[in-house]
């Protein structure tokens, strides 16, 4: 029986997760080139991305506190426009030598480094020259891109994510951060750079297994956690499709280079059948994964009566969602279901019989500090307790292999919408949208729960 002070297996990884462009800052610094998040302006409710929290400048100052809380992973991401500022060509020394001073401070502290090659800042040459994922030419050239940022950190990195929640290619999400700057948003564009993406995963992989034996590379996707609204047959048919098309296929895709074949004879009949060149099958068919990662936030649910007819089971979200009248939700009507994010894990186990590694998990609330009292988030500890627990279980009960628990975010970066005032951090950092202030990093209530955790290695929730 799982108790809430069951400890987590030993070795077990505690940690959290940022990308970069949330994070570094210092957009034009020591030669870095743009991104396509550079050029995007800023609204009521966002920043722009120029500043971030300054952690370029301000790292040391954070891991400082990532060690003092007890993290003993932390996964970032690689800005590729900082390493290589065209996407192609030379690569830029003064960018590489920031990560490696991230990587080695990191070391030193007693915290595993991981890194997402790709959290979804394109650089601005390769969107404007190519637009972005949807070309074969962006493929080839991320392969180079990765090749050498293996060879670069391989020897003290163990543990590498090629695409940050890669079945977002699959959906709306595809035409923001892929790159994708001009065209009519089709469903064959869709398709086209979610077999990109794909193929450029395969290929990496290939390059870790052969080249970089000591490192370990996983595929990661943002659990989408639907359920039936009723038990209509319609409402579990269109459920069904939705995990089919999204979730499963691009699961399939990153761990046995193959597509499902309902997918694939969804593309051969609507139109898609020339994205699936004979040439680039046989070079995603060399797809392995060391590990299968996940983000998991919310869960909801579909009602087929709002779909349209014809809808495209990628389009099932923007119309078929409904609220589930038996779950809370935070202020941007995320629903808290933490019984599904252990029927996550475990649907990602059961699927491809790796490792799994839950690295993003949290919840966002609006805050602000009075300058002096630590902010008393309790809402954050509970969602966390909970989820937690839920991974207890998974474990224990379950049967599932789990590398560790990384939340989203340690610390408060923009949102991927750029609003400073969606928070997700155990640390607040005392900025606005559009007021940069001080930038200080104050610890919340939850920060010394979290480091009660991970000191008891889950013992005491």
């Amino acid at each position: 029986m799982t108790t809430p002070n069951t400890p987590f297996p030993a070795n077990f990884l505690w940690g959290n997760s940022v990308s970069a462009m949330q994070t570094e800052g210092a957009w034009d610094a020591d030669g870095k080139g743009r991104s396509v998040y550079d050029i995007r302006p800023t609204t009521d409710h966002s920043s722009d991305w120029q500043v971030a929290i300054d952690d370029y400048h301000r790292y040391p100052e954070d891991i400082a506190l990532m060690k003092d809380l007890g993290m003993t992973c932390y996964r970032f991401s690689i800005s590729w426009s900082r390493v290589q500022p065209n996407g192609t060509g030379a690569f830029n020394e003064a960018g590489i030598a920031f990560y490696e001073r991230l990587i080695d401070d990191l070391l030193a502290a007693g915290i595993t480094p991981m890194i997402c090659l790709y959290h979804f800042d394109m650089p601005l040459a390769l969107a404007e020259k190519y637009n972005g994922f949807i070309s074969r030419e962006v493929v080839d050239a991320f392969v180079v891109y990765a090749r050498e940022m293996l060879r670069r950190f391989a020897d003290r990195v163990p543990y590498w994510l090629t695409f940050n929640e890669q079945n977002l290619y699959g959906l709306t999400d595809s035409f923001i951060i892929s790159g994708y700057l001009h065209g009519d948003k089709t469903l064959h564009d869709l398709y086209q750079i979610q077999h990109n993406v794909a193929l450029a995963h395969a290929l990496v992989t290939q390059i870790v297994h052969a080249d970089f034996p000591q490192a370990k590379i996983g595929a990661m996707i943002a659990h989408q956690q639907i359920y039936p609204a009723t038990p209509r047959p319609q409402d579990v048919w269109i459920t069904q499709q939705y995990h089919t098309f999204v979730n499963d296929n691009v699961i399939r895709l990153d761990t046995q280079g193959t597509y499902i074949p309902q997918v694939a004879h969804y593309m051969r009949t609507h139109g898609m059948g020339d994205i699936l060149k004979e040439s680039e099958l046989a070079e995603l068919a060399g797809a392995r994964s060391d590990f299968a990662a996940m983000s998991y936030y919310w869960s909801s649910t579909f009602d087929h009566t709002k779909l349209p007819a014809n809808t495209a089971p990628n389009w099932y979200n923007q119309y078929a969602v409904k609220k589930n009248p038996y779950l809370d939700a935070n202020t941007w009507g995320w629903q808290i279901d933490p019984t599904g994010f252990r029927s996550a894990l475990n649907a990602l186990y059961q699927q491809t019989g790796l490792p799994i590694f839950p690295i993003e998990n949290g919840i966002a609330a609006k805050e602000s500090w009075n300058g002096t009292d630590a902010i008393d988030d309790g809402y954050r500890i509970l969602y966390h307790r909970a989820h937690l627990h839920a991974l207890q279980v998974a474990i224990t009960e379950d049967g599932v292999p789990v590398i560790g628990y990384l939340g989203w975010g340690w610390i408060d970066i923009p949102s991927s919408q750029g609003d400073m005032e969606k928070r997700y951090g155990v640390v607040y950092v005392n900025r606005g949208n559009h007021d940069l202030r001080d930038m200080a990093r104050v610890p919340k209530r939850s920060y010394a729960w979290l480091k009660q955790v991970i000191q008891s290695n889950g013992r005491q929730l």
